[in-house]
């Protein structure tokens, strides 16, 4: 169990990490005609790196009343970074739709890719637990 809790945690981490940063694409993507706008990206691999080693913020969530329960989590907010910028604009805008549909792309791939492994993973759990297959 304990393979399969480790297995799943990355990919959780991997997948909640792939989300933030099809955000911040999105975000660039729809700031394209922003002016002064700069580009940002998140260092993938060491983002992930960094939540799987416990390098995450500590998350403490604030009770309005009494009868809330009490409650803390993890941030796992990356680093945000700006993107180099490939072409000049007279605006001061970084944004490169090319760039930013590629690295869209890819990681919708990335993505896509986690949750087929997680698929997987649970399919042969199911499988092992009812003799079939």
């Amino acid at each position: 169990m304990s393979r399969l809790d480790d297995a799943l945690r990355f990919h959780q981490t991997a997948l909640d990490l792939r989300s933030q940063r099809q955000a911040l694409i999105a975000s660039n993507i729809a700031n394209a005609d922003t002016p002064n706008y700069k580009a940002r990206d998140i260092d993938f691999g060491s983002a992930l790196h960094g939540a799987l080693a416990g390098r995450v913020a500590p998350l403490a969530l604030s009770t309005t009343a009494a009868n809330h329960v009490a409650a803390a989590g993890v941030a796992t907010a990356p680093n945000l970074q700006y993107r180099p910028e490939t072409q000049s604009s007279v605006d001061g805008n970084t944004v490169d739709m090319d760039v930013e549909r590629a690295a869209m792309a890819e990681n919708t791939l990335h993505y896509e890719a986690s949750i087929s492994f997680i698929n997987g993973l649970l399919k042969s759990m199911q499988a092992a637990i009812t003799g079939q297959g």
